[in-house]
């Protein structure tokens, strides 16, 4: 059975059995967990340290020192010594996305073109019930010649059904001729706007297809009906349970999957708790901001957020920058959402009580968020509704105090820095670097930074990250010393940004996030103590066990 559902079946029969007996919960409720080095934050964001944690109905009745004799009769766990602290919250992630990938060809591993075809070829020759092949991970920055594929190389492994792959970052997409067939796409078609279809010499499409010209593409490909949807789900929940993550924010529900999660959630069946941040480009949008915020008694599925796009990502040279790229003299980026349409969906959104959620990796684009926000603010208010710009990658030196000014959450990712240091400064030149990824810059002014892994971008695993906010190296401790180390958070930091800051960050911080009273005791035990370990360590940290409203819900094998 699901173990969040065994939960709630459990606690609904315990209060119908207080009710008939007329008393307060019996002792024998209460779990006890001690012998435990705990670490948590409190209600003011500050960390302590505790031996001993005491649960019931799935709630954190206390945490804290030699607290046994409080309850005599309770149930008792010896944590043997174990580090135990809250359970990771992933700022920034995309749900059905990373549960798809997981089910589909991952190339992220491969070296060139050639091999990611290739394996993609024997991909589909071991799958041939499939009328679509797809994947994702592809990333010509690692490849030898850092050169984007083409259309011809997938030709020659698979030619007979469409195959769609999604660059890492979700911004570009390459496809074999079969599947620019199937969406119309010849040397005629003209990008979309906000897209870009990239033609060679010759002016014929090359089978890349960047931000919203691959809409054309995956226009054609059937939608996921509800089984997958809730397969994906299923996926995603034990992997991110497996890792220590117990909530994350998923940075583009859908309308099909909001109405899915709710009604899991309502029965106790979501594998893990969900922040959704609706699709601004959902054509039921509106219906969906009438009817309010969404959240079920148990916080499984909370919904009061939407998710929009002002740019692209700098891999693919989409992010939008207020001047052209170092590396591609003239171009500067692609701008996905119209002036005309963020304005509206801000005052759709404040009207609706909803936060808005907006991805911004150029500095123009973060520039264009920060004046939306500005404006929302000076037109129908919203200031009280935690507006977050999503990524905040590359931000003009002088727009960061904007953040701090305007209220608004810097959502980031800390394994963006470490994967993009080797491409970043051919992108941008060295200058514009000095205002990016610069989370102890945001931190220094007081600004609250949310963390996330942007999965399945990035891997999910969240000591990764962790990692790479305190040293600014890769899992290979490199470079030497960090890169851009000014910018580094300390442990302390990066734990609160992944737990406390980022409950607050979604209006969660009385429920989730740290191990206080009356809170959800979402906690995971882990193999070494994170504060006082060498932070080149850091990343090599293993979840033993998870558990999600008092209840284990992952345990690692022996």
């Amino acid at each position: 059975m699901n173990p969040v559902k065994s939960y709630l079946t459990a606690l609904l029969l315990t209060a119908f059995a207080s009710l008939l007996i007329g008393c307060a919960e019996p002792a024998s409720q209460v779990l006890l967990i001690n012998n435990i080095q705990g670490y948590s934050f409190d209600n003011n964001r500050q960390l302590f340290e505790f031996d001993s944690i005491a649960i019931t109905k799935g709630k954190v009745l206390q945490a804290g020192t030699s607290i046994g004799t409080n309850y005599p009769d309770a149930n008792i766990i010896d944590g043997q010594g174990k580090t135990l602290i809250p359970g990771i919250i992933d700022a920034h992630g995309h749900v059905s996305s990373l549960g798809y990938t997981l089910q589909r060809i991952d190339i992220r591993e491969s070296g060139s073109a050639a091999e990611a075809a290739e394996a993609v070829g024997n991909y589909a020759a071991n799958n041939r019930y499939l009328n679509w092949i797809r994947g994702r991970g592809w990333n010509q920055v690692l490849w030898p010649d850092r050169q984007f594929p083409t259309a011809a190389q997938l030709d020659s492994e698979i030619s007979d059904r469409p195959v769609w792959l999604e660059r890492i970052d979700g911004h570009a997409g390459w496809g074999n001729s079969r599947a620019l067939e199937l969406a119309g796409i010849t040397r005629d078609t003209l990008s979309p706007e906000g897209g870009e279809i990239l033609k060679d010499a010759q002016g014929e499409p090359t089978g890349v297809l960047i931000d919203n010209a691959m809409s054309l593409v995956s226009s054609v490909i059937p939608a996921p009906d509800r089984a997958e949807i809730a397969a994906a789900l299923d996926t995603v929940g034990a992997h991110l349970l497996s890792l220590g993550i117990t909530s994350t924010h998923d940075a583009g529900t859908t309308a099909a999957e909001h109405q899915l999660y709710r009604q899991l959630a309502d029965k106790g069946e979501m594998p893990i708790r969900v922040y959704g941040m609706i699709s601004s480009t959902e054509s039921s949008l509106e219906q969906i901001l009438t009817a309010g915020h969404s959240e079920d008694e148990y916080q499984l599925y909370s919904a009061r957020s939407i998710k929009i796009y002002t740019d692209g990502a700098l891999g693919s040279r989409g992010a939008a920058m207020l001047e052209p790229y170092s590396d591609r003299p003239g171009h500067t980026g692609l701008l996905l959402t119209s002036a005309a349409q963020l304005r509206n969906l801000f005052k759709l959104a404040t009207e609706a009580d909803f936060q808005v959620a907006i991805h911004a990796i150029g500095d123009k684009g973060n520039r264009i968020a920060l004046d939306e926000i500005e404006h929302a603010y000076a037109t129908v208010g919203g200031r009280h509704l935690r507006h977050r710009i999503e990524h905040s990658q590359v931000v003009a030196i002088d727009d960061i105090p904007r953040f701090k000014s305007l209220d608004v959450i810097p959502s980031m990712q800390p394994t963006h820095a470490t994967s993009d240091m080797n491409m970043a400064e051919n992108r941008i030149g060295s200058e514009r670097l000095k205002g990016a990824y610069a989370w102890r810059t945001f931190l220094d002014q007081g600004s609250i930074v949310v963390s996330g892994s942007d999965y399945p971008v990035e891997l999910a695993a969240p000591f990764d990250g962790i990692h790479a906010a305190v040293t600014r190296q890769n899992k290979a401790n490199q470079p030497e010393g960090g890169w851009q180390p000014q910018e580094a958070m300390t442990i302390e930091e990066a734990m609160r940004s992944f737990s406390i800051d980022a409950a607050w960050g979604a209006h969660q911080e009385e429920s989730l996030g740290g191990l206080t009273q009356g809170k959800w005791a979402d906690f995971i035990i882990i193999d070494q103590d994170i504060y006082n370990i060498p932070a080149e360590d850091i990343w090599k940290t293993q979840v033993l066990e998870t558990w999600l409203a008092g209840e284990l819900v992952y345990a690692a094998g022996p």
